[in-house]
């Protein structure tokens, strides 16, 4: 552990560098097209326990291990045919595939959290990609920040949580989706939508031709993101608020809660033309800004529960949840 984190920028010589880092059991913070990553060699429990001290994550709670490609994930689970066709029709892309750990796989048992199943993704974005192709392994990598808190989105959401606590910080921008994977479950007889996310629910059934069951189907921790309480800010939430009540700040969505407010209010839109999708990138950034804006309430207007509103609405609902 470093008194303070290094930081490059994402180009070929220090993705090298922290591809050796991983091979040494460092630990290595990196942009996805999600939101930022903390990456360790996935084969070793030495570094991935790593992952758990920074973090401050309960252990049972297991990590995904990202992949260079579908071969990979062949290697690491016993993926039915079903778990094949969206793995051709969404990877590389925000998409972790839940699966029965194959007899040869190489992730280890602390980042499976125990479970005879493991979580898989291939990333779309090119640092990612690049990261895993320099460390030859794969790679653990839950959100870059303290266990609950919101998901980072840029380089600076990560020293603001983990300084001293990560070797390298390879900064890439702000990630471009702004929300994390969308996870399916195929450990069972029917597919199931463990957490929703950044392929929504409608494109998954589409690809599948058949309805995927719920999550809440399943009341034990399988995958990340299924804690209660998750991705909370310090302020408290308070959820499909239809105005401003005294002292609150609003995170709004298509100037909902602006419209009704004095103009002094403090008020962050995640989209004022109404698009989920842009409201989806924002998500993280803008409780991140109204903690640091010193908001110790959030009215939150809302936000459509179709397409990518059913992954924000889940976020917002585990946000708000009791602590």
């Amino acid at each position: 552990m470093t008194d303070r984190a290094a930081v490059a920028p994402a180009d070929a010589a220090a993705i090298e560098r922290a591809g050796r880092l991983l091979r040494e059991g460092g630990l290595v913070a990196f942009p996805t097209e999600t939101v930022y990553g903390l990456g360790a060699d996935a084969t070793s429990p030495q570094a991935v326990a790593r992952i758990y001290r920074a973090k401050g994550r309960p252990s049972f709670n297991p990590l995904i291990a990202h992949i260079a490609d579908l071969d990979a994930a062949l290697a690491e689970a016993a993926l039915p045919k079903a778990a094949i066709r969206l793995a051709e029709a969404f990877w590389p892309g925000p998409l972790t595939l839940v699966a029965p750990r194959a007899a040869a796989g190489s992730v280890c048992d602390l980042a499976c959290a125990g479970l005879a199943s493991v979580a898989l993704r291939v990333p779309a974005a090119p640092v990612a990609r690049a990261l895993i192709r320099a460390a030859d392994r794969p790679i653990a990598a839950p959100s870059a920040n303290r266990s609950g808190h919101v998901s980072p989105v840029t380089a600076a959401h990560v020293i603001a949580d983990l300084n001293g606590a990560v070797d390298l910080v390879l900064d890439g921008g702000r990630a471009e989706r702004g929300l994390e994977s969308t996870i399916v479950s195929f450990v069972g007889e029917r597919p199931r939508l463990l957490r929703p996310g950044a392929v929504a629910r409608e494109e998954l059934e589409a690809a599948l031709g058949a309805p995927l069951a719920a999550a809440s189907d399943a009341a034990e921790i399988v995958a990340p993101g299924m804690t209660a309480s998750h991705y909370a800010p310090r302020a408290r939430l308070r959820l499909n608020a239809g105005e401003l009540e005294r002292g609150e700040a609003g995170l709004d969505f298509a100037g909902m809660l602006r419209s009704r407010a004095d103009a002094g209010a403090t008020i962050l839109d995640l989209s004022p033309q109404g698009d989920l999708v842009e409201a989806a990138a924002n998500l993280f950034g803008h409780l991140r800004e109204l903690d640091a804006r010193g908001a110790e309430r959030i009215a939150v207007a809302p936000i459509p529960a179709h397409g990518l509103g059913e992954a924000i609405n889940d976020r917002l609902r585990r946000a708000a949840a009791p602590r």
